[in-house]
């Protein structure tokens, strides 16, 4: 395939490989997001919709590639791709009520424009962090290969987006791992009004090829044919040989990165040179000189398509506003899941908490042959805990993946293979490492499932806590950064039994759950659990010792802190293991602490900001008027985790116990 040059834009097509008859198909897909748009920007204009992301001039690429790939196979595009979307035939009713904030929309109202995927037509859309998109490809393109199916799969990504450092750790993970993924680059030359030679310095994209270790083709991104022609090629080689490949599309972006922001920017004359080369208004051409485009036949497939497009709109403006309902709104944070618990049975050995984990997750491994997990280290050398110690024996490596170090991508991998139907448990090495898989958590893995109803089975393994002088990046308790965000679970258990229950409960769960495992207490406590596989119930705590005086509220390494501080007390202490986080066991709270009438919430989290400021308003709320005395909160220090010994022990909660004990029971 020729390399087009930045400065060689001329459309020459080449129609060898086309009958009459598909050059004609290709026309109507290409004509109706350009009609499409045309209606848009008028309704815009009237105030009926709120926002316009224009592909004006970049047709060719949206219409193109999704012509050319199978219908089975995923499209991950972006905001100017509405040619996507179109080629795969969502109905434009629907389409428009989706602009519109409609019910019949895709996201009920929930979010706009092309935020939404659709699982019948093979499309994931995006969220406005543009580079998070990428890795969800390389999930899919994963299960693929997994389940040998010799399908290819497509992402966009924009010569601004691919500024981000999601870019880097999708594309480098795919090309470690011989994914079957063709990321589309379009190269319109401008991130909204920063011009490219501000966004990126080598020559073109194609020479990042080299770097990754990955095949990288230059087309004119205007020219339909040669995009269906290429996509065609790739995809098809593809299929029989997965290996990813850069495909860079040079454009240009006729309109202004979203219609308020306009293109006051560029350069006088710019617009008007790139005109010449509209992908529409040439590929007409084309086809007049061919002699298979009369005036007739032009105007006949035009009111065609203005047809559908009022149809659609008529169905969409007569559809009424979304009547808001908070119930529902609720309903929707999770996948529908009603989880049966299964109780241990038979024999039972002593373990610690870590070989309870191992058994958690092998026996899943057992359970759910479409599940993968992926981690740093994880495969051979099993871990830098050795949970996986034997996986690779057992299950192979197709199944138990070391990672590159990229957080980002491997949790966004494993929302891919959600997407594509399968299960992912995501090892962090350390939770402090969680920060760089942040976005992917809170904003994708969170709130997919009530964006558009696709749910993230996906879980997060977070060797979590302090207590053995790591040092601030290596003991961090942040439990609290994700239990303010809607749309996740949270469990952290405190024993070897409810780490193996909780764990497994947490892989059948189809929504995302962070599972938290506190590393002081992988190899100093064990106890006798089942043999067989059991889970325990997500979202209910568990009285860990009766008492009449006081509660104690906490989880994790904080029971064990708790059950010492108690055994010595001259007060009877109850102590309430919370075990899940999020959803709280509000229910098993408020009962202690209304028979005993005191409560401490403790949690090795610093203070400020912490879970225990949220209990203790919970319970104020709710029980105020059978409390004998403040609710008092005990918690670590407001600084970082320190590494010298004897200044972690003075920065944990654990040193301040007793004095606060002491404090609320002579109140």
């Amino acid at each position: 395939m020729a390399e087009t040059k930045l400065d060689s834009r001329t459309i020459v097509y080449d129609r060898s490989a086309y009958s009459d008859e598909e050059l004609i198909v290709i026309f109507r897909k290409l004509l109706k997001p350009r009609l499409i748009e045309e209606k848009m920007l008028i309704l815009l204009r009237q105030g009926k919709i709120s926002k316009w992301f224009s592909g004006w001039g970049q047709e060719a690429i949206s219409v193109g590639t999704t012509y050319s790939m199978d219908k089975e196979e995923f499209i991950f595009p972006m905001h100017r791709n509405l040619g996507v979307f179109t080629t795969r035939d969502i109905p434009l009713n629907r389409l428009f009520a989706q602009f519109q904030g409609k019910m019949s929309g895709f996201t009920k109202g929930r979010d706009r424009s092309f935020h939404f995927g659709s699982k019948e037509h093979k499309i994931v859309g995006m969220i406005s962090h543009l580079g998070p998109q990428l890795a969800l490809a390389d999930g899919v393109g994963l299960a693929s290969k997994v389940r040998s199916e010799a399908k290819a799969t497509l992402v966009f990504t924009g010569d601004g987006g691919a500024s981000e450092g999601d870019f880097h750790e999708a594309l480098n993970v795919a090309s470690v791992w011989d994914l079957p993924v063709i990321f589309a680059i379009e190269n319109n030359q401008w991130g909204l009004s920063t011009p490219s030679r501000e966004q990126f310095n080598c020559e073109k994209f194609i020479d990042k090829g080299i770097g990754y270790g990955m095949k990288a083709i230059r087309i004119n991104g205007n020219n339909v044919l040669e995009v269906i022609s290429t996509v065609r090629s790739l995809a098809e080689e593809m299929r029989k040989d997965p290996k990813p490949v850069i495909l860079e599309l040079m454009t240009f972006r006729m309109r202004g990165h979203e219609e308020a922001s306009g293109t006051k920017y560029y350069p006088e004359g710019i617009q008007e040179e790139w005109e010449v080369f509209d992908p529409v208004s040439n590929y007409i051409e084309f086809l007049k000189a061919e002699g298979l485009l009369s005036e007739e036949l032009f105007d006949s497939i035009s009111k065609e398509i203005k047809d559908e497009i009022q149809n659609g709109l008529d169905i969409a403006f007569a559809e009424e506003k979304i009547t808001p309902d908070i119930t529902r709104e609720l309903e929707d944070i999770y996948a529908p899941f009603k989880q049966v618990v299964i109780e241990g049975s038979g024999s039972k050995t002593e373990k610690r908490f870590v070989d309870a984990i191992q058994d958690g997750l092998k026996q899943s491994m057992e359970k759910y042959p479409e599940l993968i997990i992926m981690g740093q280290d994880i495969a051979e050398y099993g871990g830098v805990f050795k949970v996986t110690e034997g996986f690779v024996d057992l299950f192979g490596k197709e199944r138990v993946r070391n990672t590159p170090i990229c957080e980002s991508a491997i949790v966004g991998a494993g929302l891919g293979l959600s997407i594509a139907g399968m299960k992912a448990v995501v090892e962090m090495q350390f939770a402090d490492f969680v920060t760089c898989g942040f976005n992917q958590i809170v904003n994708n893995l969170a709130k997919m499932y009530w964006r558009w109803g696709q749910n993230a089975d996906v879980v997060v393994r977070m060797p979590t806590g302090a207590g053995a002088a790591a040092g601030p990046f290596h003991s961090q308790s942040n439990e609290a950064w994700f239990f303010h965000t809607p749309g996740l679970k949270i469990v952290y258990p405190s024993n070897p039994y409810d780490a193996k229950g909780l764990l497994a409960a947490a892989i059948e769960d189809p929504n995302p759950v962070m599972v938290f495992e506190h590393k002081f207490l992988y190899r100093s406590i064990r106890e006798e659990i089942p043999d067989s596989y059991y889970t325990v119930e997500i979202g209910k705590g568990n009285i860990e010792k009766s008492g009449s005086d006081a509660t104690i509220i906490t989880y994790g390494l904080g029971v064990h802190w708790a059950k010492e501080v108690a055994q010595d007390s001259e007060y009877n202490i109850e102590i309430i293991d919370l075990r899940t986080l999020l959803p709280l066991d509000e229910e098993i709270i408020f009962n202690s602490v209304r028979k005993t009438g005191r409560a401490l919430v403790l949690h090795e989290d610093c203070m400020t900001g912490g879970i225990g400021g949220e209990i203790v308003a919970l319970i104020t709320e709710n029980c105020f008027e059978d409390l004998d005395a403040p609710v008092m909160r005990v918690a670590s220090l407001d600084t970082p985790v320190p590494f010298a010994a004897e200044l972690e022990r003075q920065f944990l909660a654990k040193a301040r116990i007793n004095e606060a004990l002491d404090k609320l029971m002579g109140y």
